[in-house]
């Protein structure tokens, strides 16, 4: 374009969903690849209840069917709530989860743009308050038999307990607070069933999915820099610092930003623009809240990954924070002056 006005084409909802689905997609073949197709079973569980519970309250409330049900949305939900719970988790609570996700955390606040809460993070909270268990049965790295997997989803109590693990940061906990193990953090990632190079053995490599997936949104203009780098910058230097302090008792940066859901939160979770803070400064403040919470909760905490929760919390922030971060008026230096 040579000539004024440079005005660029605004993106459609539906554009951003989509491509916020394409930037997925690495994540969820490296899931596919260590932990088997189990996932995509669960993505296909989660997708088809949140078009049918989107359709069903769309025709509750009397708005338009096709255009709403088409927008992406609740396709964008239904993939972080499977992506979320445990890839073997039976098919009824993943079901659940996004029935609850897309009826309660969404359409009774009055729908898409309106939701003061994480859809998908609503989903995990309560489903991992309600069925703790079910919620912490992951599949070992070697269980990638479909299957078995299948067996397991849709029923097979036995089948589940058998191919199951706890996850790295769950393992880390619990070997760290048993007294009688007296088990330092150099020792415990050792354990190389368990533990990769840098973070849980196989999940760096889904973490890396995911950060692939969170530069294509960044360059395709989706997501601005602000959260996800405070996010992931807060993090690392908390971890690094406490590490440095005392380097057998809490572990470092690269384990916690490539286990558990560090990357996926970054790039597509705290990111939501409508549950999120929306002002620049905002932004930073609220991921980087959102970071410090997440940390407190993996070391100090009951569970084992606190993004939920430290999401949840900080959406009850966001009107406070977006209400004392309001750039001035343009034409305005500071807030509340006059026009020079």
């Amino acid at each position: 374009m040579n000539n004024s006005p440079y005005f660029r084409q605004p993106a459609s909802v539906q554009s951003v969903m989509l491509r916020v689905l394409l930037a997925l997609l690495p994540g969820i073949a490296a899931y596919v690849w260590f932990f088997g197709a189990g996932i995509l079973v669960q993505i296909a569980l989660a997708s088809i209840t949140a078009l049918a519970a989107e359709a069903a309250m769309l025709k509750l409330r009397g708005k338009p069917l096709m255009m709403f049900l088409g927008d992406g949305s609740a396709l964008v939900t239904a993939w972080l709530i499977a992506l979320t719970f445990p890839s073997i988790a039976p098919w009824w609570l993943t079901v659940l989860g996004t029935l609850l996700a897309i009826v309660v955390a969404k359409h009774l606040y009055g729908g898409l743009g309106q939701n003061p809460f994480n859809p998908a993070m609503v989903a995990f909270a309560l489903m991992i308050v309600a069925y703790p268990l079910l919620m912490s049965q992951w599949p070992r790295v070697d269980a990638t038999d479909f299957a078995v997997q299948w067996e397991a989803i849709f029923g097979n109590r036995q089948v589940l307990d058998a191919m199951t693990m706890a996850t790295p940061l769950d393992a880390l906990r619990t070997v760290l607070r048993d007294p009688e193990q007296r088990a330092m953090i150099g020792g415990v990632l050792g354990t190389k069933a368990t533990f990769g190079n840098v973070g849980g053995k196989g999940w760096e490599w889904i973490a890396a999915g995911y950060f692939l997936g969170g530069l294509y949104l960044l360059q395709q203009r989706i997501i601005t820099w602000h959260m996800p780098a405070a996010f992931l910058a807060t993090l690392f230097v908390i971890s690094g610092a406490f590490a440095l302090h005392d380097p057998e008792r809490f572990a470092g940066p690269g384990f916690q930003l490539f286990t558990g859901g560090a990357m996926l939160a970054a790039f597509f979770i705290v990111t939501d623009p409508v549950s999120g803070a929306t002002t620049p400064k905002g932004k930073l403040i609220f991921a980087a809240g959102a970071a410090v919470l997440t940390w407190i909760i993996r070391t100090f905490g009951a569970y084992p990954d606190g993004i939920a929760f430290a999401v949840l919390l900080m959406n009850i922030a966001a009107p406070l924070i977006d209400m004392y971060t309001q750039p001035p008026v343009f034409g305005h230096k500071i807030k509340g002056d006059d026009p020079k």
